[in-house]
């Protein structure tokens, strides 16, 4: 399981004014903001997203990991077995939800509706 301890932050840079201690202590889910992490490949975001909510977990905060692939394909089979409200209703529940690889695969539109539905 990934962790923050002994994360190597030599190559992370956070936007003025924020910085490691607000990232660790998961502050920007009590605040409800988003946060997102971008670079090149295997600069460690996925590593990252995973210690987030791995130390989430530990915390007592509901959080949840996807590839945006495997959620999409949850979604759409959610709405193929017309249970989707369902399944978007449990995903409500996280107060934190990590989504990996969000650009890598090109998503059809009835992917990105279902992903970017409100």
């Amino acid at each position: 399981m990934k962790t923050l301890t002994g994360l190597d932050y030599t190559s992370v840079r956070f936007p003025e004014g924020y910085g490691r201690e607000p990232f660790e202590s998961l502050e920007f889910i009590t605040r409800a903001q988003d946060l997102v992490l971008y670079g090149d490949v295997s600069t460690g975001k996925t590593h990252m997203a995973t210690a987030l909510v791995a130390a989430a977990y530990r915390q007592g905060i509901q959080a949840r990991f996807f590839t945006t692939s495997a959620l999409v394909m949850m979604l759409r089979r959610a709405k193929d077995e017309d249970r989707l409200d369902k399944e978007l209703g449990s995903l409500a529940k996280n107060q934190l939800l990590a989504i990996d690889e969000l650009g890598y695969l090109p998503i059809d539109t009835e992917g990105a509706r279902l992903l970017f539905m409100k």
